[in-house]
């Protein structure tokens, strides 16, 4: 892999372009979970686009002018959260500013290797210094780098605070910062607050009978797990990327009889195999409780019943959990496997987002804290997508890198990208304790019918 070191100017502050509103304003409570108190880092490589007469001398003094002016509509970013009554946030519109900084690297974008895919190498040069990524309180929201490189491309490296956006609403307000540089008066969508929407106004009422949804008893609250995922140091963990191309996944079809054989998504497909290997991998007891769970956005097409504003940027993800022993999902069928991925999907209805916002409200975290051995999943296939529209430059890779609040990620990034083949393909990360993943690998080998787990493609990297 290419090594380099990026040239950063001083880290400066970037006001909005214009005089904003100078008010408070309450988070929902699905924004104001505990869990949700870091920085999340996204990571966006452009290629210069020849020929464009619109195409500035400097990409990045024009995306800070976008930021700017980006800001005036987004100005609560330009803000500082801190803690109101009872702890909860609240987002003070002080239109102090986000961190901007420059950077130079004496590297082409097709160094990055081509296909271009995670890790990338030397991420951290691509991203500047976030802090204690767990310290949200009195903190710029936004912290932005934009490196040139030698080709004429560049990279987009930000960390942003959950509590204010979900992986969405981040990728909405670069979008607008997009079409502000390259010249649009205004953003195509305008930003939408109104976090009251996702806030229960009697949190005492329980309605929904999944136990994922009942108020935690003060037993539950002391609640110690013993889940090898909680216990291991981060430091003793793996990080790798499975990449599954069509042919990868119509030989995991091939492993499914019955209806589901042609109706499965490949996320559900690629979720139940990589759930099951990964409880395999991790040792967990046959008759001990193991649980998924899917963050799924409530914008999407399933969601006809609490409908959410086009232009929301806040926290709008719901994460539907289903509960199996170990061996329910290592030792029947595949297909039922997939069945359950099914189920946690489809659970996510009416009843079942009101009940979460209200256990949310009460405990101020999700998943609630007595339940542990969760294999969490997100689908960012489409996420990325939105953002190639500076029109001067093209996105042509990112995703969420390995770098930033690792004890974040514990989870599964379902992420969209080209194989070699110039096909497109699904790319998966997988966080595990070191002796786990060999064994991970082992059982991915056999459902790819590889035969040998050092024919699995994967890249990997190192904590």
């Amino acid at each position: 892999m290419v090594s380099f070191k990026a040239r950063r100017s001083e880290p400066e502050l970037v006001s909005p372009a214009r005089p904003t509103p100078r008010e408070t304003k309450a988070l929902s409570d699905l924004d104001d979970q505990r869990s949700l108190r870091y920085y999340e880092t996204v990571i966006a490589f452009f290629r210069s686009r020849p020929g464009c007469g619109d195409k500035p001398d400097d990409p990045a003094k024009a995306i800070k002018a976008a930021l700017a002016e980006a800001l005036v509509y987004y100005y609560p970013i330009a803000g500082r959260l801190r803690e109101a009554a009872g702890g909860k946030l609240v987002v003070d519109c002080t239109a102090e500013g986000v961190v901007f900084v420059e950077a130079d690297a004496d590297v082409r974008l097709e160094e990055f290797g081509e296909p271009l895919l995670p890790p990338y190498p030397c991420v951290e040069e691509l991203l500047c210094d976030a802090g204690e990524t767990r310290a949200v309180i009195a903190k710029p929201l936004v912290l932005m780098q934009v490196t040139r490189l030698r080709c004429g491309g560049f990279v987009i490296g930000f960390h942003m605070c959950h509590n204010i956006a979900d992986g969405f609403g981040m990728v909405q307000f670069v979008r607008s910062v997009a079409e502000l540089a390259r010249g649009e008066a205004v953003p195509t969508i305008l930003p939408v607050w109104k976090r009251d929407l996702l806030t229960a106004h009697n949190p005492s009422l329980m309605t929904h009978s999944d136990a994922s949804y009942k108020q935690p008893s003060p037993n539950d609250l002391q609640y110690k797990s013993d889940d090898v995922m909680l216990s291991t140091p981060i430091e003793d963990m793996i990080v790798q990327y499975f990449l599954f191309g069509p042919r990868d996944i119509a030989t995991l079809r091939s492993h499914i009889r019955g209806y589901l054989a042609s109706s499965a998504t490949s996320f559900e497909l690629l979720t139940a195999i990589m759930w099951r290997c990964r409880t395999i991998a991790l040792g967990y007891e046959s008759n001990q409780w193991v649980r998924l769970m899917i963050t799924m956005n409530a914008r999407g097409k399933w969601n006809r019943h609490t409908l959410i504003p086009r232009g929301y940027y806040g926290n709008a993800h719901f994460s539907p959990i289903v509960e199996a022993t170990v061996a329910e999902v290592c030792s029947q069928p595949l297909a039922h496997t997939v069945e359950l991925v099914r189920k946690t999907k489809l659970s996510m209805t009416k009843e079942c987002m009101e009940s979460m916002v209200h256990t949310i409200a009460l405990t101020r975290q999700w998943p609630p804290p007595m339940m542990d051995r969760i294999y969490e999943v997100s689908d960012t296939k489409c996420i990325a997508t939105s953002v190639t529209r500076f029109g001067w430059a093209e996105l042509v890779g990112g995703g969420i890198p390995l770098a930033g609040d690792l004890t974040s990620k514990l989870g599964s990034d379902h992420m969209r990208c080209k194989n070699e083949d110039d096909e497109y393909s699904t790319i998966v990360s997988m966080l595990l304790p070191k002796p786990a993943m060999e064994r991970f690998r082992n059982e991915m080998s056999v459902w790819l019918n590889k035969h040998d787990e050092k024919n699995l493609v994967t890249l990997m990297s190192s904590l």
